[in-house]
């Protein structure tokens, strides 16, 4: 088991520096990065693809990568935008790392790239382990997956440096507890933004794009209190973005990465 978890801190180690070199390069070139995680069916596309038309309406320089174990079918999708999009297939690994995008930006993303949203493989657990090197970490969730989808995945929503919550023109037929929602997200994450969006009338559509910017520009993001909690301490329980670590970490990746107690997962092999 030590061995295993050796491996394990070293494999994460080594993600952590890949993603420190990307944030500063794509940073120097006034590039941000927006990584979106969301279980399957959030409806994470269909908003994404709303931003990314909005984007381009107001002429921000934006790019998007999706990643899925098969299928272009997203990146089809959000080509619709008129934004250069780029489809990244995992061959069954559940989530991306920060070496396999820095290999898919290479001679791809354009150079005046202002906003690059990363549509992660849709689940909360894997992606939720790895830096990209992003700039803002959002959470997605739709009102048709429960109230108590927070609790189950305390780490993702943890972690999150904004929650956003879909499809609430179907709240009522769902029977969507809002308050309850807030709650159980404040529960594991005190003071994160929660946005509820509708793609369909448009609710709050333009919040995510605004956030984004933001951040590029160097506004403060949340910090969650997971983060906070594992600076403070001995690194033995958890590693930026909800990992298990003991390489010698001092502290969060500035306010981009969050420090949290990880979820075990494995690696979804097709």
């Amino acid at each position: 088991m030590c061995r295993v978890a050796d491996l394990q801190q070293a494999v994460l180690a080594r993600n952590d520096s890949r993603a420190e070199r990307l944030r500063a390069e794509l940073t120097a070139r006034g590039t941000a990065v927006v990584n979106l995680l969301s279980s399957p069916g959030s409806g994470k596309t269909a908003l994404l693809e709303a931003e990314l038309r909005l984007a381009r309406e107001r002429g921000v320089p934006t790019a998007a990568l999706t990643a899925d174990l098969a299928t272009e079918n997203d990146a089809r999708r959000l080509a619709r935008s008129g934004v250069p999009v780029k489809q990244v297939l995992t061959d069954g690994l559940c989530h991306l790392e920060a070496d396999m995008l820095a290999g898919h930006l290479a001679d791809w993303l354009p150079a005046d790239t202002r906003l690059l949203f990363v549509e992660n493989v849709g689940n909360l657990v894997c992606p939720a382990s790895y830096d990209l090197g992003e700039s803002l970490r959002v959470v997605l969730a739709s009102v048709t997956e429960g109230e108590d989808k927070p609790l189950k995945y305390p780490t993702a929503f943890g972690l999150a440096q904004l929650v956003v919550v879909t499809k609430q023109d179907l709240a009522q037929a769902a029977g969507f507890d809002r308050e309850a929602f807030h709650a159980n997200v404040r529960q594991v994450n005190p003071g994160v933004e929660v946005v509820d969006t509708s793609v369909r009338s448009g609710l709050n559509l333009g919040v995510l794009l605004e956030r984004a910017l933001a951040a590029g520009d160097g506004t403060a993001v949340h910090r969650p209190v997971m983060a906070r909690r594992a600076a403070a301490g001995p690194h033995t329980e958890a590693h930026p973005h909800g990992r298990p670590y003991a390489h010698g970490d001092t502290g969060p990746h500035a306010d981009t990465a969050p420090h949290a107690p990880a979820e075990p997962h494995a690696h979804v092999q097709g």
